[in-house]
Order: C-alpha cells, then structure tokens, then sequence
C-alpha cells in the first residue's frame, strides 16, 4: 500500500483525505493520524512530563480531530489544524491542573551573560546533542514547544500561530525567551561544573 501524504502530487491532499474520511474511510483517518503523530508528540511530550496522562492526550486530541473533521475549512494546513488541537488539549490540561505554562517572571535589569567558548571548545558535538536535549526539557512546556516547534519540526512563525491561537509577535518574544532561558540555564550548570 502506497503512504498517504499531506502534500499534492501522486499522494492524496489534505482535501481529499478530509473527504475520504467523511465517506467513512478509516484508512484515510489512519493516514492522517501517520502523517501528524510526529507533530502531535512532540507538543504533548514537550508540554507534559506524566507518561500516563500523555497517552490519553494523545487519545483525546485524535477523537477532537475526528469529531470535527467536518468543521475543517482548509484555511490552513491539516497538518497544523491537528497541531492547534494537540496545543489547545495541553493547555487546556496544564490549565486543569494548575501547572505553569511558561514559568518565567520578567526582569527589567537583567545582565547580559558573557560568552563561555572556551567551556565549548572542550565539549563533543554528542555531549552538547545531549546538554541541549537536557536543558529544552528543563524549560516550561510553552518554551519547549516552541524550541521544537521551530528548531526541530521546522515550522514557519505562521504555522506556529495557527497552532498555538497566538499573536505572531508574542510567539517570536516566547521564542526569544525561551533560547535565553535555555542559554542562562546551560551556562549556569556547566559554569558551576567547571568549578
């Protein structure tokens, strides 16, 4: 069986899999489950640390998806209408549960942190995968979406907003504080190690 894809060309596109499911085709529901998983995991595992309330999120933002499939007016990406899905469930979970999303306070006098290369040079390309994997889950759920909304699935500012409902201007500022807080908290660990 050839894989469904979101994109035109021989694959089917978001529109005709939107129309095969609503004839009724659970294949198409599966391709479209395929195609977004990754996405879908990576706002919920980055927003939510308990294990056993990610499995039923996961569950939930799949039968959103399905229920209001009829609902979906092309205007965007399928792709990114899941996402929104994905983010508003978590959002709506972290809401329920009192959890902070973004966690950080605003300081007016910050100082600038110096540059630690020389920490760099001595450190493998694996060892900063691992210390950069490590500090992006530290960081609060919103931040880390966004780190891999935008670093690691590639998503436009655009598609970003679609998924998260927020101003484009606010997403860049999260994106912003996010790499510093990411930034600080590295240097920090690794200047207290050195010690």
């Amino acid at each position: 069986m050839k894989p469904v894809s979101f994109t035109s060309g021989n694959n089917l596109t978001d529109r005709q899999l939107v129309e095969k499911v609503l004839r009724g085709d659970t294949q198409a529901f599966g391709a479209i489950i395929k195609n977004s998983e990754g996405l879908v995991a990576q706002v919920v595992f980055k927003m939510v640390n308990h294990a056993e309330d990610r499995k039923d999120l996961v569950q939930d933002i799949y039968i959103k998806a399905f229920k209001n499939l009829s609902g979906f007016r092309f205007q965007a990406k399928l792709l990114t209408w899941i996402g929104n899905i994905a983010y508003n469930t978590c959002v709506n979970y972290l809401e329920k549960k009192k959890l902070v999303l973004t966690g950080l306070i605003d300081k007016e006098d910050e100082k600038p942190l110096q540059a630690a290369n020389e920490t760099e040079i001595f450190i493998s390309q694996k060892e900063l995968s691992v210390i950069l994997a490590t500090g992006i889950e530290q960081l609060p759920p919103l931040y880390k979406t966004l780190i891999v909304l935008f670093h690691q699935e590639e998503l436009s500012y655009a598609d970003m907003v679609q998924i998260t409902g927020l101003p484009e201007g606010t997403v860049k500022n999260y994106l912003f504080r996010a790499r510093k807080t990411l930034k600080e908290n590295i240097l920090t660990h690794y200047k207290k190690d050195e010690l």
